[in-house]
Parts: C-alpha cells; structure tokens; sequence
C-alpha cells in the first residue's frame, strides 16, 4: 500500500464511525440499546469478513469502513445503556469499566497480532461478535427506554432483574416514571435547538471534551503505534508487547480513581500527563533528526508512547463519554449524544488520515 492508501485503510474506520454516530441516537431510541447492538454486530461481521478475503485495498477498506459504522453505534449506545442501568453513586465506574473492557481486548489483540497472520486475526475478530449476539439474549433492555416507550411492566421487570430479587424497586421505577412525564410533556428537540442559549455551557463541555481528545493526536498514535515504535527504532512487536502489558493495569487504575478522586482532577491530571509524555515523544524525534542522542531515542519513544497512551486511557480516553451521558438534560440527551458523537469521529478521522503525511 501506499502512504496514501496505508493512511485511508487506517482512518477510514473513523470515517465510518462518523456515519454511526449520525444515526447512532435515533437508532438506539428507535430499536432499544439491545437492538441497537445487535444491528451493529452486522457491521462488524462483514467488515471482519470482508478483510479477511479481501483481494485488494477496495475490499479492505470496505471492511474497516463497515467496521467504523458499528463502532459509531457502539460508542454512543453502551456508554448510554451502562448510564441508564446503574445506580448513581457507581455510574462513573460501570461507565469506565467499558474503557477496561476495551483495553482488554486490545491488548489480547496486541499478543495475538504478534504471532499470526493479519487475515487470521481478522477472522479471530469474528468471535466476540458472535459472543455479543448471543449473550445480549441474556440481558434486560434500559428500564428507562422502555418507561419512554410506555411499557411500565417490563420497566419494573428490568430494574427487578438488575437489582435483584430482593430488592425493592418501587421508589426507583416511580423515579424513572417521573422523569418520563416530564421529559414527555417538555419539548421535543432538533439538533439545531441545541445552539440555543441555556444549553450553551454543555454543549461547549461536551464537544470541548471529545475534540480535545482527538486533537491530542490520540487516534493517530494509537492507530499507527507500530509505526511510531519502527520510527523510533524499537522493534514494533517488542513496542506491542510492551502496550499489552501496561493497557489493562492503567484502566483498572482509571476505573479505581475515577469515583476517588472525582470527573475533573482525574481529567487534568490525564491532560497534564498526556501533554509531557507528547513533548517527550516530539523532543526524542527533533533530537534524532538532527543526529542527537541517537542511542536513547528507541528509550524515550517507548516512555513516551507507553506514557501517553497510559495518561490517556486513565482519563481522557473514558471521562469524556461518561460526561457526555450526565450533562445534558433528558429531552436533548439523544440529538446532543449525536451530536457530540459525530463531533469525536469527525476530528478521529481527520487526525488519523493526515497522521502520516
């Protein structure tokens, strides 16, 4: 691939995430959060496929494409779904625990990418698909969305099942109801009434926090670390190993501070980090194109990236969905989730395309 082809099969995943995430509030209300996942996983079964058989970069292409768009999905539903089905005092946990579960993942993927080949992996993927389809038969669809949708039984029914048997849900339900009447009886909104005054202060935090995420030139290290460790003349499979390591313990880390310490010193403390670790990782770059320092650059390259991607994942990675999802009041909740959403897939897609020109 060229570097032009090679920077279009990384960022395009991002492109479908834009697609995803413009639909991604009116689906989820549409057909539930269940249903919502489930529709995704079709996505992502044809994008795994598709560059698993691939012939040519259309097919690969095709599939991170496919793949995007189920991410898109993803990234606004679950993070809404895990909000609406907790209680509030460990909402911000359950909501980080997804970043946990995702840095799994990817460092299972950062081992097994290792040692077999990309087409195998792709067809590797195909297995958490599958394993989402079946055990979202095995659990209870938003209380909240189906209070919206008028079905008061099995919203009680749900939160029974959430709770647990002997726990008493009523002031819960009657809590969701209320909120339901209000919400109903409150207007319906556009996205253009999100431009409005009185929401203007959480429009400003919402986007703020999902362009200054991608801004950080998060998606470009992340999508391209292999090629930032070979730059920096560490063997990119001894770089991935490293990631693997070190990604599960920095989120557990995040999930345990993030009901400690609170939503905002977690989050500067994150910026702060991130901003040395970049400076860090740009000074080893300028030192080694001037001919400086060159035996320490593959040393600082890996602090800096491991550092960066360490920093972020325990706060910036995660804290601005979980904001996103407590911000903004009920009746704009889902055009502004969109909104947002689309908001951090668009910038995702622009940094990761021109991240190697």
């Amino acid at each position: 691939l060229s570097v032009a082809q090679y920077s279009m099969f990384g960022s395009i995943m991002t492109f479908g995430g834009m697609f995803g995430a413009i639909f991604s509030g009116k689906v989820a209300d549409l057909i539930g959060r269940k249903g919502t996942m489930w529709f995704a996983q079709i996505f992502c079964i044809v994008g795994w496929l598709a560059i698993a058989f691939g012939k040519d970069a259309t097919w690969l292409d095709a599939g991170r494409l496919s793949i995007g768009s189920a991410v898109g999905l993803f990234s606004y539903v679950i993070p809404v779904y895990i909000a609406e089905i907790t209680p509030k005092h460990v909402r911000g946990a359950f909501v980080f625990s997804n970043l946990l579960m995702q840095s799994c993942g990817v460092s299972l993927y950062y081992v097994i990418g290792t040692f077999v080949h990309w087409r195998k992996l792709a067809l590797i993927g195909l297995i958490p698909c599958a394993l989402q389809v079946v055990t979202l038969f095995f659990i209870p669809e938003s209380p909240r969305l189906l209070e919206k949708w008028g079905r008061e039984k099995e919203c009680r029914a749900s939160l029974q099942r959430l709770r647990g048997n002997d726990v008493d849900v009523s002031e819960e339900a009657n809590a969701i109801k209320e909120t339901m009447v209000l919400f109903d009886k409150g207007p319906k909104s556009r996205v253009i009434e999100l431009f409005q005054k009185r929401y203007a202060r959480c429009l400003v935090i919402g986007l703020g926090l999902m362009l200054l995420q991608q801004l950080s030139g998060s998606s470009g290290i992340v999508f391209y670390v292999g090629s930032v460790f070979e730059k920096g003349g560490l063997p990119s499979s001894i770089g991935s190993m490293i990631l693997a390591v070190i990604l599960v313990p920095k989120s557990l880390l995040g999930l345990i501070l993030v009901e400690k310490i609170g939503r905002r010193p977690l989050l500067l403390t994150s910026i702060s980090g991130m901003s040395f670790f970049s400076l860090l990782l740009s000074f080893s770059f300028c030192f080694r194109s001037y001919g400086m320092l060159d035996e320490f650059t593959p040393i600082l390259t890996c602090i800096g990236v491991v550092g960066f991607i360490s920093t972020y994942a325990i706060g910036m990675g995660g804290l601005p969905w979980i904001i996103m999802s407590e911000i903004f009041p009920m009746n704009v909740k889902v055009s502004a989730g969109s909104l947002v959403t689309l908001a951090n897939w668009s910038f995702s897609w622009i940094v990761a395309f021109a991240y190697n020109f």
